[in-house]
This record gives C-alpha cells, structure tokens and sequence, in this order.
C-alpha cells in the first residue's frame, strides 16, 4: 500500500441526532459515555459533539440544511445496529431503559451465543448489547440459521 492510502487501525461512528444536546445526556446515561470534545459553531451552537463510549469514538451532530444525512427516526428506518460487548446485558438493558431508551428487542439466549438485547437510542439509531455465554461452531450457527430460513 502506498503511504497515502495506508489504512489507519481504529474506527469511529459519526451518527446523525436530533438534538445533539439531549444525546449527549442519553448516551452518558444509558451507555457510560464520557464527553472528549465539543465543537461549537459561531453562534454557540452544538456542531458535534465527541464521545468515549467504552473505547468507542461516536460524534453525534444534528441534521446539517441541504444533505441527506438524517436520524433514523427522520427517515422511518435504521441501517445498522452498533453492538457493545458486555458483561451484563440485563444491566445494560436496565441502565438504557431507565435513561429513556425504547426496547427494541427484549433481552434473550440467542442461539450463536450471546445473551442479547437491543434498544433504540432517541433519535432511532439501534444499540445492542451483547454478553458472551459460550462459544458457537460455524456449523452450529449454519444449521440454526437454516432452520430458520426453512421455519419461514
């Protein structure tokens, strides 16, 4: 690879909210974000504001005038669900849920391994978390997926 197209390690979510404000609040309160930077524009206003969420860097910004970046919520749909590794996901579930979060998926035994649950953050961005309970053959994981595919 040349020194231009040289891939940095590291990832980073950049998420559209609606308020960025108040998902400030949301994200320190249903995932243990602490706030790294914020970036104001000339006004005062919020233009991004930069999370740690559990080694996680996510900006979170509001909608920008004349893009196509929009929330979940604004669109009625959401592409992705950010899953956190965890070691309790009932307390994890509990600890979003009390900050306002809306259950998307109760917590249950999933068949590749994990205990999971997923919530809605308030402008509609899908959070799961994920508790390892045991570990899952390739195989295993296949013939339940086919199942499933066959059951529907």
């Amino acid at each position: 690879m040349s020194q231009s197209s040289e891939i940095v390690r590291g990832f980073a979510l950049h998420l559209v909210v609606e308020d960025v404000d108040k998902s400030v609040s949301w994200y320190q309160a249903a995932l243990g974000a602490t706030v790294t930077r914020v970036l104001r524009m000339p006004g005062g206003a919020v233009a991004t504001a930069e999370l740690d969420v559990h080694g996680l860097a996510v900006a979170l910004a509001a909608p920008v005038p004349g893009t196509k970046l929009a929330t979940p919520s604004a669109t009625g749909t959401s592409v992705a669900a950010y899953r956190l590794v965890v070691a309790d996901a009932d307390a994890a579930m509990r600890q979003a849920v009390a900050a306002g979060s809306t259950v998307s998926a109760e917590v249950h035994d999933a068949f590749w391994g994990v205990r999971t649950g997923e919530i809605l953050d308030p402008s509609g961005h899908r959070w799961a978390f994920d508790q390892q309970l045991r570990e899952v053959s390739v195989e295993e994981i296949e013939k339940r997926l086919a199942e499933l595919v066959a059951g529907s």
